[in-house]
């Protein structure tokens, strides 16, 4: 009788083993989507925060060429459109962000920096520890009690 109510634990147990596991796998599958889902928000953000600028800077420097160029033509002083030169440098890399292929470039470096120079990614010290954590969190925790404040941390 022992044999079979054994059995049937062991079952039980590796029923439950297995939902453990399966939901912890769903878990981990649905934290990755989601951070994938809020580095690409962030992407987003930044072309379109780059575009914007593109627009602005776009604006100021016609403006200015213009001026430039009227300023040259009554002048006939070529210091008067030698700002034009780094000027037009800054609107071709703010293109090249907003409308080019800069992104991918920057994402091809930054593989080619995971996959050769890896030790460039190290962080300080190394990734924090579960110990490290805690220290800190009980360092935190004596400081807000020395100050007077009774929260449970």
């Amino acid at each position: 009788m022992g044999s079979i109510v054994g059995k049937a634990m062991d079952e039980n147990m590796k029923k439950q083993q297995d939902f453990i596991l399966k939901t912890g796998q769903i878990t981990l599958e649905r934290q990755i989507q989601m951070q994938n889902q809020m580095r690409e928000r962030q992407v987003a953000i930044a072309v379109a925060r780059a575009r914007d600028i593109f627009v602005w800077f776009g604006s100021f420097y016609a403006t200015s060429a213009f001026l430039m160029l009227a300023g040259f033509a009554k002048k006939k002083n070529p210091g008067v459109i030698a700002p034009l030169i780094p000027l037009t440098f800054i609107l071709g890399y703010q293109f090249d962000l907003a409308y080019g292929t800069k992104i991918k470039r920057l994402q091809a470096e930054a593989d080619r920096i995971i996959d050769l120079e890896p030790e460039l990614l190290d962080m300080p010290h190394g990734l924090p520890s579960f110990s490290d954590i805690e220290r800190e969190r009980m360092k935190q925790k004596d400081a807000l009690r020395l100050h007077g404040h009774d929260i449970f941390l």
